[in-house]
């Protein structure tokens, strides 16, 4: 691994720290280094707040050190007023020499203007380190500008013999396949996610509150396909902890493209990405229109004997670990 590959890496790292919080911009990582020395780290504030490369130049305390330094970043710096100043007149400004840049940020604002005003300026600006990491790690930014819909993540729990619900149950609540932890797990999830989505027959049958409740942060908005408006407010997830939309027969066409109509939908609400958690006539329909990025599948150690199946599909295994008892694998579209 080279220097500038290492100190990308450390940007990738702390650029983490604003998961779930930085939408609708990136989440982006930036360090200073000067003499092989990290002098300044800064990651995306929420909305409204400084961008990474701001921070990171912020928590430098002496600032003549600039004009001899290497600012490494994840992503292009911006070159636009949007609710922050352009982070690329900051670093002209301060007159850091060298930058260096995980990947290019395509968004129509940027594309290459934030490289092109660095280089004009005199600073020597490297691209392209470790670019396939950091377009992954800015998946959800690139897939809803360039895609123009949502980053997809599909998950659910299967038994051991298949089945992703039991075909009756005496209570309306859920059964639960999975343990503790990969409960916890998936609340995790869910505060890193900007929505969730459900069919009405997840919401009848299990009475779900959708919230990130055992882990700390934001809920995501909640998201609910019920065609004909069967549910009422008398269902938890209509309470006050999250927001929730409704999609029915008022807001879509559900004669055809339902999945298509959906994330369009979503992506004129601004919303960025969502987990999709059932059932499984909603997973398939997903499935079926190849409208997802990711598959997160649970296996417990039940089998229910006969049930609902759990969705099929085809994709490139990119994971796989136990938590206790459970299988987690993790999928991508392939």
């Amino acid at each position: 691994m080279t220097q500038h590959e290492v100190y990308i890496k450390r940007c990738l790292q702390i650029a983490k720290n604003g998961l779930g919080n930085t939408r609708p911009n990136p989440m982006v990582g930036s360090i200073i280094v000067h003499n092989y020395s990290i002098i300044g780290e800064g990651f995306t504030s929420p909305y409204g707040g400084h961008h990474a490369e701001v921070n990171a130049i912020n928590s430098v305390k002496n600032k003549t050190l600039l004009k001899e330094a290497t600012l490494y970043v994840t992503l292009e710096p911006c070159s636009h007023f949007g609710k922050t100043p352009p982070c690329s007149d900051l670093i002209i400004k301060y007159q850091i020499p060298n930058v260096v840049i995980g990947c290019v940020d395509d968004h129509i604002k940027v594309a290459g203007k934030g490289i092109e005003k660095l280089r004009a300026s005199g600073c020597d600006v490297t691209v392209g380190v470790l670019e396939n990491e950091c377009k992954n790690h800015h998946k959800r930014f690139f897939t809803f500008h360039n895609k123009k819909r949502p980053y997809i993540i599909l998950k659910w729990a299967e038994t051991k013999d298949g089945f992703i619900a039991p075909e009756t149950k005496n209570e309306q609540k859920p059964v639960w396949i999975t343990n503790v932890f990969s409960r916890q797990l998936v609340h995790k999830w869910r505060a890193e996610e900007q929505a969730i989505l459900v069919g009405t027959n997840t919401v009848i049958e299990d009475n779900p509150s959708l919230t990130a409740r055992d882990w700390t942060g934001n809920n995501p908005i909640r998201i609910i396909v019920d065609k004909n408006e069967k549910l009422s407010k008398r269902h938890i997830i209509f309470n006050a902890d999250a927001e929730s939309i409704l999609i029915s027969k008022n807001n879509i066409d559900f004669s055809k493209n339902v999945a298509q109509q959906i994330c369009d939908l979503l992506f004129e609400k601004h919303i960025n990405s969502v987990i999709i958690e059932g059932g499984a006539k909603t997973l398939q329909t997903f499935i079926d229109d190849n409208l997802w990025d990711e598959a997160r599948v649970f296996t417990g150690q039940i089998e229910f004997k006969k049930g609902i199946k759990a969705p099929k599909f085809k994709g490139k295994l990119i994971s796989e670990e136990n938590i206790i008892k459970d299988t987690l694998k993790n999928y991508k579209y392939d």
